[in-house]
């Protein structure tokens, strides 16, 4: 049995201070995440505002906020408030252009609809002087954040391999926005892991990827559902990402996990949300020595819900001081969204074509042949 001493870090330190919260969007990830995760901090969430006022309503009596507005420009006059912007990509510009100058945002992943999409949203940030960040949770997911410490810290090694797969059974149906967009599941799935990537590895040198649309039953109104990635770091590091969320041959064979090895020890981390959407399994932290005993960690939740404390209280924090660094600011998570452009790209682009052959040569004669024996 490994040990891990000392122990890893697993959360991110709450706000000493923390700041009223306006949410702008009520739909499934709000319930589900978001204000599970703010209750549990004991944040407080001021009021809500969405385009569906029952579904705003529903929302409040559930978790107790006390206002529901009227419109984007009612919400957004809330004094001293943290905004969290939980609208799909195409609205993202739209709601921020409407903040206040020199608002704090959270701004639900991804940053816009491709990378043209992102520098405007960058663009209307920097121009009103907007503390902004993305909503990349995963990166603060109580797994992740632990994988982060033990490579902080020297205790893999060298990383020689790093791997994350999924193959499970994804109901898209869930997020009727997703359906006949013309980008899908990099752009709203695999992101986050290419933003982990990122935040782990360092930047990648290039992708290659081929995206592939499934043309049966319920998937043929997506556009893409299943992807295969490489990102290029370098000759001494192999960092691969299959996506599969079509497999619908039960639990046996389905996996949800990130393996990172080193030249001392591994981990495998697994997302258990993935396996059982939106209820989930829980997630684990399993690690290796190089003699391959392997141990497991115990964790204090996982992505769904934990993770989502991460990003508001870094953002509360660095405004008020206590963090030195906005993590998944808005200048860094453009470059993740530069990354989804590059795989969406190395997509169209195709292989490398396979080498022409010249046609066999003809078999040699045999020199009985046409003879008759006699």
């Amino acid at each position: 049995m490994v040990e891990l001493v000392p122990p890893l870090v697993q959360a991110w330190e709450r706000p000493s201070a923390p700041r009223p919260i306006v949410v702008i969007g009520a739909g499934g990830i709000v319930r589900d995440a978001h204000l599970p995760a703010y209750r549990r901090l004991g944040f407080d969430v001021k009021g809500l505002f969405d385009l569906k006022p029952e579904r705003a309503r529903e929302l409040a009596d559930e978790f107790g906020v006390r206002r529901i507005y009227r419109s984007v420009e009612e919400a957004v006059a809330e004094p001293d408030a943290v905004f969290d912007v939980a609208v799909p990509a195409v609205a993202v510009a739209d709601v921020i252009s409407r903040l206040p100058r020199g608002a704090a945002v959270l701004i639900q992943k991804p940053m816009g609809s491709d990378l043209e999409d992102a520098r405007n949203i960058l663009g209307l940030c920097q121009g009103l002087e907007l503390i902004a960040a993305i909503n990349f949770q995963l990166r603060f997911s109580p797994n992740m954040l632990a994988l982060r410490d033990a490579l902080r810290r020297g205790l893999l090694g060298r990383v020689t391999d790093v791997e994350v797969r999924i193959n499970t059974h994804t109901p898209w149906h869930l997020w009727p926005f997703l359906r006949g967009i013309p980008r899908h599941e990099v752009l709203y799935h695999s992101i986050h892991y290419l933003d982990l990537l990122r935040a782990l590895l360092g930047e990648p040198r290039g992708a290659f990827a081929k995206v592939v649309h499934n043309p049966l039953g319920e998937l043929e109104a997506y556009s893409d559902t299943s992807t295969s990635i490489i990102l290029d770091y370098g000759s001494e590091l192999r960092v691969s990402l299959t996506m599969n969320h079509q497999h619908r041959f039960g639990a046996e064979y389905a996996r949800s996990q990130l393996k990172v090895e080193g030249t001392d020890a591994a981990v495998v981390a697994r997302m258990g949300v993935n396996l059982d959407y939106p209820k989930g399994r829980p997630d684990t932290f399993s690690f290796a020595s190089a003699n391959g005993a392997w141990g497991s960690m115990p964790l204090r939740g996982s992505w769904f819900t934990e993770a989502f404390e991460g990003p508001m209280s870094n953002l509360m924090r660095f405004v008020a001081g206590e963090d030195a660094v906005l993590e998944s600011r808005v200048a860094d998570a453009i470059k993740t969204m530069a990354v989804v452009e590059a795989c969406y790209q190395s997509s169209a682009s195709g292989g490398t074509p396979i080498p022409a052959l010249p046609p066999p040569a003809a078999a040699p004669k045999d020199p009985s042949e046409g003879t008759v024996e006699t």
